[in-house]
């Protein structure tokens, strides 16, 4: 077989694009060679990219998954008070907490589907959230439409508060802010601030551990040993700084630079998507380290990481500690088990 034939292929494929740089097809991700509008176009597929060509109506649809449950913002919450982000969104907002239909695209992501018909319930859980009442013990208000109402309280009291969360850190508590209010809305979201403040203090404790026991070491050192380690300091340092040195000094044009920096993001886009996540974006920081936003299970994380090794260096949630035991292909299975188990705590918020 020629694989070059095969590689040099084209093939036309209507697809949702959903931002960023990438677009799914049923079996394969592809990379974007030009951005545009997020919606339904007309690709061009050829190896491994997409290049859309025209806007094109919706295709394929009825075959996929339906999911039901009630509207939260640009969300649909369904069963176990799951709130998933919905893509392609209409232009005109349906009213909120109304009860709506989307289809799982090949990539998990909800696309929206339409709105379907509502009964008394809905009218009344909208009345309750106008007039600031809890749902209490109401009759006829299923599971999905109580935890997309209490998340919608929780929203209103976090910008009261100005206590940010994430849907996932609140689910297990959704259906108690539902049937007591506004009140349980707060003491939700201070028990969430107090959580991150003791992780922080943990965090700051065993920093502070860790640069006495290094300080312990160096003690220890005979003026031979700390000079032999200073010297493998520095070297590490120069080669470090060089390919920097060689950008600015030996006239590396700036699109190698850019080129070089690709790379880097490249990587951590393709931990990325092994792990079952997908880069939203990524930026340098001082130090080799690297920021990466992205988003797992409907929510978006930040996280930063050693440039050189993709190891965590702030996980961007609470791990007690055990961040750069972990890289950045390996974080989202942690992430998972404490979406499951209800214990995420975020301490970056994008």
């Amino acid at each position: 077989m020629d694989y070059r034939k095969l590689l040099g292929k084209v093939e036309s494929a209507v697809l949702p694009y959903f931002g960023g740089g990438t677009v799914d097809a049923p079996s394969r991700r592809l990379r974007l060679t030009t951005p545009v509008e997020p919606g339904w176009w007309r690709f061009e597929l050829k190896g491994r990219q997409a290049t859309a060509r025209e806007p094109a109506s919706s295709q394929g649809l009825d075959a996929l998954p339906r999911v039901r449950g009630h509207l939260w913002g640009t969300r649909l919450v369904r069963e176990g008070a799951v709130a998933e982000p919905l893509a392609l969104m209409p232009e005109e907002e349906p009213p909120r907490l109304s009860p709506v239909t989307a289809r799982r695209w090949h990539d998990g992501t909800l696309l929206f589907e339409g709105v379907e018909f509502e009964g008394e319930a809905e009218e009344a859980a909208r009345r309750a959230l106008e007039e600031d009442r809890p749902l209490g013990e109401a009759r006829g208000v299923g599971a999905s439409l109580r935890a997309a109402f209490g998340f919608a309280v929780l929203e209103t009291a976090s910008r009261g508060t100005g206590i940010p969360f994430a849907p996932v850190e609140a689910r297990a508590r959704v259906l108690d802010v539902a049937l007591g209010g506004r009140e349980e809305a707060q003491r939700c979201l201070r028990r969430l601030a107090d959580e991150r403040a003791r992780f922080l203090r943990l965090q700051a404790e065993q920093q502070a551990r860790w640069e006495a026991e290094a300080r312990r070491t160096a003690q220890a050192l005979t003026d031979r040993e700390r000079e032999a380690r200073e010297a493998r300091w520095e070297a590490a340092a120069r080669q470090t700084a060089r390919t920097l040195e060689t950008w600015e000094q030996q006239g590396v044009t700036s699109g190698q630079r850019q080129r070089a920096e690709a790379e880097v993001g490249a990587w951590a886009e393709r931990a990325l998507d092994k792990a079952g996540a997908r880069m939203i974006s990524h930026r340098r920081l001082g130090g080799g380290l690297l920021e990466v936003i992205y988003t797992f299970m409907g929510e978006r994380f930040v996280t930063v990481v050693e440039s050189a090794t993709l190891r965590v260096r702030d996980a961007g949630v609470c791990l007690a500690g055990a961040d750069a035991r972990v890289t950045l292909e390996s974080l989202p299975s942690v992430l998972k088990e404490a979406i499951d188990t209800g214990e995420l705590v975020i301490t970056r918020h994008a």
